[in-house]
């Protein structure tokens, strides 16, 4: 009988202290939990007050003390507020500006992180100091020479402003992109790269076929940033487009606002609906986005 016990006394005693250690872990994973949540409270609130603002009245919506449920909702805000301008005609200019400008970014931006990474040649890592160091001059700086260039070459009102930089790589937000990159790009094996010039492969088939597919994640992660900042930018559109048939969506909510008068409920709601196809893009392309930022930068 003490023999026949003693397997059973072992097999409690090894239970209680795995279910002692549970238990903390559970706790602190509920903790952790919270914390995030709090965490997020500030972040989500801007959010909250846009959308409870696009669904009331002008009175309500600077009520004191603030009321954050609608009473009653005013659905027609949307529907007023799209129709008021040509929001379809502005979200297809913003649409191919967006797509033109992705496509330049990704494909120049690439290639010159490649170059930087994946090739040798005397006086690389000087070009690339340079290269960054063009991150410390102020937009302001450029901002009225480029306007004389473009005004010169008779592209004003027109969408070559907008898109044409994007296909040079250290324009704009290159630089960041190709940094980026080029940190992705080296955490790729280089036997890779070997083995394929030995098969005789050439460096841009190298890119096309063994650089670029492992990168997806961070294609995706510059191609997530280009398109929300062409998406709102509001600067370069405002000095460039002149007719409204050209304007992009953020140029179309500006026109809610004038010197004596705010829509506001217009203005809130449209700003609601313009703002809800990037948040559908990270939701879909979170995981990518998170991937390529977190390996982005193991090895220098």
């Amino acid at each position: 009988m003490t023999a026949l016990a003693a397997p059973d006394r072992t097999r409690a005693k090894g239970v209680a202290p795995t279910q002692g250690l549970r238990r903390p872990r559970r706790y602190g994973r509920i903790l952790l939990y919270l914390a995030l949540v709090a965490g997020s409270i500030p972040t989500l609130l801007p959010f909250v007050w846009l959308v409870r603002s696009a669904l009331m009245q002008d009175s309500q919506m600077f009520a004191s003390p603030p009321e954050w449920i609608p009473d009653p909702f005013q659905w027609s805000n949307f529907g007023e507020a799209l129709t008021t301008q040509p929001f379809a005609r502005y979200f297809v200019n913003t649409l191919v500006i967006a797509v033109i400008s992705v496509l330049g970014t990704v494909l120049t931006c690439a290639v010159a992180a490649f170059s930087f990474s994946r090739l040798r040649w005397r006086g690389r890592n000087v070009v690339f100091a340079l290269l960054l160091s063009g991150v410390m001059l102020p937009y302001a700086v450029t901002l009225i020479p480029t306007f004389v260039m473009w005004q010169e070459l008779g592209a004003l009102d027109t969408i070559a402003p907008l898109t044409v930089p994007s296909w040079f790589a250290g324009a704009g937000g290159g630089v960041f992109n190709i940094f980026l990159l080029r940190q992705f790009f080296l955490t790729i094996p280089f036997e890779l790269d070997e083995a394929a010039y030995i098969d005789g492969a050439s460096p841009w088939r190298v890119f096309w076929t063994i650089v670029m597919p492992l990168s997806k994640p961070a294609i995706i992660v510059v191609t997530i940033f280009t398109f929300i900042g062409t998406w709102n930018d509001f600067l370069g559109p405002l000095l460039y487009l002149q007719s409204e048939e050209n304007y992009t969506l953020s140029l179309g909510l500006a026109s809610f606002q004038s010197m004596y008068l705010t829509q506001w409920g217009y203005l809130m709601a449209a700003s609601a609906a313009v703002i809800a196809p990037i948040i559908a893009l990270f939701f879909f392309l979170q995981r990518y986005f998170i991937e390529g930022v977190t390996l982005t930068g193991i090895k220098s």
